[in-house]
């Protein structure tokens, strides 16, 4: 029999209680009579809560099987579903995973469409389906279902015959192309055949290019480069290794730096441009140590380290290394790491910083010049006056020796005896409108550090300016933004979490500066850290989407379950993990 369409289902936004908390999901979809008009983003009636993962042009309708409905019945042990129960806007008999292929064409009814990328699963379709491993499920069992592009607008319904108009490019299935992201051995062929297919959806591509970019050993243990933005190089050693403070310059009124080799004058592991490291201070024997995050300033060398450190008025990691830490003494410091990296394209590049953001971007200045770059390199730096401004001369005689440079200065409090075209270019703050009057080309990488607003700012004027996302980078001192879809929550800053203090391993969360002891009442890192207010990223919450993956800075983990495709070496996915031991999170 030829496939058929068994069920229009529709339904709006509303709010749900899950585990205390209030989600804003379309996930219940329920069948409709008669007639109804798909149109080029929706179904009428429909509706999205989280329209960053769901909806769209690319993600128009979402279609699911009958076959799979009886699979899923008999694999849960569940009664007969009502058509609808997972999240489906067509419910339909045929059109299997296994058969339908990216850029298949349909017409159903007086509509036409175009097969555009599998389901991305969520969290959302456990809460529907009342079983947490759903999103996992779906995914390890090869029955995601798939979304459909609308091509010609038209009324459909329950009984249409499901006609196939045209065969899509290099006939890869809709299961292929979801194993081929979400499950180990990302084959390169493959991937070049999926990016030869049109018809997929541009997050999708994205995510196959970032594979096609990745080391093609599978035993580098460089993870899952398009789920995860955090995969850099695996870290040269675990945990903390003791170095010698060799010398400290102050900087600026506010900035000091230190200078760190190893005690036997053996080399270090060669950062990367841009990265890292945490260092594990102890200012008080009896208390827990300070973790904090510093950005390399130097070169990237083997012989030696620079960081470099804004003295807080009363932070206790900047005060105790200011003023307690001598020459001679020695530090506890992790590798580096860090995704926030220089590439090595050709196109401009726009080094944009505030502040003492300047230390990650002035490694990558460093590296531009000992290779004698000759790409178009922009220096954009804010501070407000000459006090202020850390690596004045250093950064100019880089400049100086990269033919293509262009220099930018901004001070915000300029003082009378400060030279406009000398210590500095202008008055003010940078911003996009500085942006467009210099003329800095749009195709250029931008590559961003400094405090919160800052960033924020920068990143909405380039993204509305039409610069694309993968082409704006940026780093962020300290814990960064939640992303919990479809919950919209004001939360407090970082906390032990509330009741009676764990017995278990000690678990510190890095970035956020806080230490707590394991509790066998949560069931893995993320649930710890919600608890504490840990700012966190997290979609499927069962080891599938990376969204949860972060730096593993010291301590191992156990998985349950184990994620399909296993994080990068040095990270781990918070969703589905516990300590095994004491362990540093770089969150």
């Amino acid at each position: 029999m030829p496939p058929r369409l068994l069920a229009v289902n529709v339904g709006l936004p509303r709010e749900h209680s899950w585990r205390g908390r209030i989600v804003r999901t379309g996930v219940w979809k329920e069948p409709v009579a008669g007639r109804r008009m798909v149109r080029r983003l929706n179904v009428d009636g429909d509706g999205q809560g989280d329209v960053k993962g769901h909806g769209g042009e690319q993600r128009a309708v979402m279609v699911y099987q009958l076959e799979s409905y009886r699979y899923w019945e008999r694999e849960l042990g569940r009664p007969e579903f009502a058509f609808g129960q997972f999240g489906e806007n067509f419910t339909v008999d045929g059109l299997s995973d296994g058969e339908v292929c990216i850029g298949d064409r349909y017409r159903i009814g007086e509509a036409l469409f175009e097969v555009s990328q599998p389901r991305v699963t969520c969290y959302r379709v456990g809460l529907r389906m009342d079983e947490p491993r759903m999103a996992a499920l779906l995914v390890s069992h090869g029955r995601p279902g798939f979304y459909l592009r609308v091509l010609e607008e038209g009324l459909v319904g329950a009984g249409d015959e499901i006609v196939k108009i045209a065969d899509g490019p290099e006939r890869m299935s809709v299961a292929e192309i979801n194993a081929l992201l979400y499950l180990p051995g990302h084959r390169r062929e493959d991937l070049q055949r999926a990016l030869r297919i049109p018809a997929l959806s541009p997050g999708w591509q994205g995510s196959f290019r970032a594979l096609l970019d990745q080391p093609s050993d599978s035993g580098s243990g460089t993870g899952n480069a398009g789920l995860s933005a955090e995969n850099g190089p695996p870290p040269a050693w675990p945990g903390f290794r003791t170095l010698r403070v060799s010398r400290i310059d102050q900087e600026s009124v506010t900035v000091f730096s230190l200078t760190l080799t190893s005690l036997d004058g053996s080399p270090l592991a060669t950062p990367l441009p841009g990265q890292f490291v945490v260092l594990r201070l102890h200012p008080d024997p009896g208390a827990a140590p300070l973790l904090r995050s510093y950005s390399l300033s130097s070169a990237p060398e083997a012989d030696h380290y620079r960081i470099s450190i804004k003295q807080e008025e009363h932070g206790a990691a900047s005060s105790y290394l200011r003023n307690r830490i001598r020459v001679g003494d020695s530090l506890e410091v992790s590798a580096p790491r860090g995704a926030f990296t220089l590439g090595s394209d050709e196109q401009p590049v726009v080094l944009l910083s505030a502040g003492v953001g300047v230390t990650p971007v002035l490694a990558m200045l460093h590296a531009l010049a000992a290779t004698g770059s000759t790409r178009e390199v922009w220096w954009l730096y804010g501070a407000r006056n000459r006090a202020e401004h850390p690596f004045a001369r250093e950064c100019d005689e880089l400049l100086r020796q990269l033919p293509r440079s262009r220099r930018y200065i901004a001070y915000s409090q300029a003082s009378a005896s400060e030279s406009l075209g000398g210590d500095f270019d202008a008055h003010g703050h940078l911003d996009l409108d500085v942006l467009t009057r210099l003329g800095v080309a749009r195709e250029a990488d931008f590559y961003l550090c400094g405090p919160s607003a800052f960033l924020q700012d920068l990143t909405q004027g380039l993204l509305s300016w039409g610069v694309p996302r993968s082409q704006v980078h940026s780093e962020i001192f300290g814990p960064g933004t939640s992303s919990t879809p479809g919950i919209n929550e004001q939360r407090p800053p970082p906390h032990a979490p509330v009741g009676q203090s764990g017995e278990g391993p000690r678990v510190s969360f890095a970035r956020s500066g806080l230490s707590v002891n394991w509790d066998s009442r949560f069931q893995n890192l993320l649930d710890l850290a919600e608890a504490c207010d840990v700012p966190v990223h997290w979609s499927c919450r069962t080891g599938v989407c990376h969204s949860c993956e972060v730096g593993l800075i010291g301590g191992s983990v156990t998985y349950e379950p184990d994620p399909l495709d296993p994080p990068a070496s040095g990270n781990l996915l918070i969703c589905c993990s516990r300590p095994r031991g004491d362990v540093v999170i770089d969150l």
